[in-house]
């Protein structure tokens, strides 16, 4: 998360902890030449359009009031979804026991792709099995990319 990110979310936790939602993560982005400011939120109810609409409204207003933002941005308000992000540490530690998708920066063990079940989470470090049972050690600074990876034919099952 960079500087910006973390100043912002400052602003916006306080705002969607009140309305009852857990902030999941912000960010701020630049894609062509429009900058998007977007925010992830969580329940234990779900998310549907109504929260992220009362959310959008909230926050934007707080943030019109501060205006944290000197260029002009978009703001984005959704559910973090079933295959979620994983960008900070607290993210991984949350999907212990989950099969997740890693893309790596430079390879391990010729893959820059890893799928399998995180196992382990410490300060500079993630430990993943994958599907030969072999275990993994990854460092967060060779992660470039990380994911929930949803099994959508076991949820079609039930």
């Amino acid at each position: 998360m960079t500087k910006q990110e973390r100043e912002l979310e400052k602003i916006v936790l306080p705002i969607i902890q009140n309305l009852g939602y857990e902030l999941y993560d912000v960010e701020y982005v630049k894609e062509g030449a429009e900058w998007f400011l977007r925010i992830y939120i969580d329940s234990k109810n779900g998310i549907g359009l109504d929260d992220c609409e009362k959310v959008s409204e909230s926050v934007g207003e707080e943030l019109d009031k501060v205006d944290p933002i000197a260029t002009a941005y978009s703001l984005e308000v959704s559910s973090c979804g079933l295959e979620r992000k994983l960008r900070e540490k607290k993210h991984f530690e949350a999907a212990i026991g989950k099969n997740i998708e890693v893309k790596l920066y430079k390879a391990l063990d010729k893959n820059k792709s890893i799928v399998g079940v995180l196992k382990k989470v410490d300060e500079e470090f993630i430990l993943i099995t994958d599907d030969k049972d072999k275990e993994l050690k990854i460092s967060f600074e060779n992660i470039s990319n990380a994911k929930i990876l949803f099994n959508w034919e076991e949820s079609e099952n039930e």
